[in-house]
Parts: structure tokens; sequence; C-alpha cells
């Protein structure tokens, strides 16, 4: 029996490896990631794991909460990058015999997680900005600035890093992790420059709540996107009742019921569903006229729809 090309050969030997293969006229797609560098993650990790080492220790040092709340959010991100490498390790591995739909929803379920960890940064920032607005505290201007210049560098880097590889649901999120940490360091130089040449302190905790704001801001939809996908919702840019009425309009379907859409991994719908037709052995047609129009219309391709004739036929 032929198998589907890419499907069939990539997975491995073993007793449920037929279960999982593709053949003929099925989805083009498989249920893992064949092909997927880690190396943008892995230096964007090592970058921003060693700078925010040195940014913890200074932003302590110099007191400076602007720098503390950037040097905390370099850590977040070092955490969201090992996280987000780690995922899509996971997620190039073949379906199981336990989980037959493969592993591509780790790269959601990472970039939810660095979201969450991300908010609770956010809570901190403005929690302690508060304090400090009304118990201002000595920072040490110059060793701010000097420390948030070359994190200000080394998130660009980062940023054009994670810009130039391939795009996913985890790789926006470090990369919404990277811009917010940039305009962090945007904030921690500007509140040491005011801080040096002025003495007024209370730019350190007000630059902070901006860069939270901001940071909270880019989350959100990093957050409610891999939520969204979690929970099994429709893909965004499919219409779900358009796909309904474009099914009933097919030759020989009588009605639609009981239909799914949702991302089995991000990027790859599906579909399933029941089809009441007027005569059974007319199925096959019918079938691949569905299976045209999804497709062409809906960018649907993995799609299992269950024949049924009216019950009083």
């Amino acid at each position: 029996m032929p198998q589907n090309s890419v499907a069939g050969s990539q997975l491995p030997d073993s007793p449920s490896a037929h279960l999982h293969a593709h053949r003929d006229g099925d989805a083009l797609h498989v249920h893992y990631t064949e092909q997927r560098s880690q190396s943008v993650l892995a230096w964007s990790l090592v970058l921003t794991l060693g700078f925010a080492v040195v940014e913890v220790v200074t932003g302590f040092i110099s007191n400076s909460l602007a720098l503390i709340s950037d040097a905390g959010h370099m850590v977040t991100d070092a955490a969201a990058l090992g996280l987000a490498l780690l995922a899509q390790l996971i997620a190039k591995r073949p379906p199981s015999a336990r989980n037959s739909f493969g592993f591509g929803r780790a790269e959601a379920l990472a970039a939810f997680v660095n979201s969450l960890v991300l908010l609770v940064l956010v809570g901190w920032i403005v929690v302690e900005a508060m304090h400090r607005f009304s118990q201002p505290e000595q920072v040490q201007g110059a060793m701010v600035t000097v420390v948030a210049a070359i994190g200000l560098l080394i998130n660009v880097v980062l940023a054009y890093i994670l810009s130039r590889g391939e795009s996913n649901m985890n790789t926006r999120a470090a990369l919404v992790n990277v811009i917010g940490d940039l305009l962090g360091s945007v904030a921690a130089l500007a509140a040491g420059a005011v801080i040096y040449y002025t003495g007024w302190m209370q730019i350190d905790p007000l630059l902070s709540i901006f860069v939270a704001m901001l940071i909270l801001k880019s989350t959100w939809s990093v957050l409610r996107e891999s939520y969204h996908f979690l929970m099994e919702g429709v893909p965004e840019h499919i219409d779900y009742l358009q796909v309904g009425a474009d099914l009933g309009q097919i030759d020989g379907v009588l009605s639609v019921h009981d239909l799914h859409v949702w991302d089995m991994s991000p990027g790859q719908p599906a579909l399933i569903g029941h089809v009441e037709i007027t005569d059974l052995s007319r199925w096959p047609a019918i079938l691949q006229n569905i299976k045209t129009m999804l497709l062409d219309k809906h960018g649907i391709d993995h799609i299992t729809l269950q024949a049924e004739v009216p019950h009083d036929a």
C-alpha cells in the first residue's frame, strides 16, 4: 500500500509507526517538526544568560530598580529561551503509541508559561516602583548608565538574531521577551543618565513602570495566542461558520453537524465532522470535492469526515 512520501519515510520503525503513517490522499503534513534549527535560540540563550548574571549583580550594587527590572527580565528571557529550545527539541519527536498527535503543542505550552512568568515579573516591578515613589532610594547613576548601554547593545543583537530565524509561536514569544528587555535597557539607560546629571531619583521607578506596561502589552498577545491554541480554539485565520456553510454547498451534501476545527500543531489546521449526504455510493466523489474546497479556500488539509444518510431515508 503506498504511503505519503513525507510521512511514511520519516517515522521510526516501531509497532505503532504504520498507525501514524499518511497514505496517498491524506494530509500532507506530519505531526512533528522534521527540520527546525535550534542554533538561533541556543546563541540567544547563551548571550542572554551571560549578561543577565552581570546585570543582576550590578543592579543590586547600584540599587537601581530600573536596572534590577531589566536584569529580572533578562533572567526571564533566559528561562523563556531555554524553554523554547527545549520545546523545539521535544516538538521534533515523532508520534508514539502514547502521544498519537506528536509533541507539537510543547511549543505553545512553553510560550504560555513564559507569558505567565512575565506577568508575575510585571506585577513585582509595579509594586516595588510604587514603594520607591514614596521612599526614594539612592541610585548609582554612572554604573546604571554603563551597564544599561551594554545591555541595550546585546538586546539589539538578540532581537536581530531572533528576527532572522524561523518564525513560529515560540520564537515569537522569545522575540517579544527580548524586545521588552530592549525597552528595559533603554529605560535603565535613561534613568541612569538622568540620575547622574540631575540627581532626580524618582525617574528610576517611573521608567520602570513605563517599561512594565510595555512588557504587559506585548506579552498579552502571546498569552492570548498560546491559550487559544492550547484550548483547541478555531485558528484565527479560519471562519468556522463559513467553513460550515461552504461544506453545505457541496453537491450531494444535505447537512453538516458535529463540526470541529482546530490546530493540531501551530499552523496545521485540522477538521472533523459528520456529513449527511444523499447517497452513500457518491461519497468518494463528494469527499474529494470537500477536500479540494477546504484546502483551496480555507487551507485545511487534515480532514476526517463521517458520511451519513438521513435517518428517514
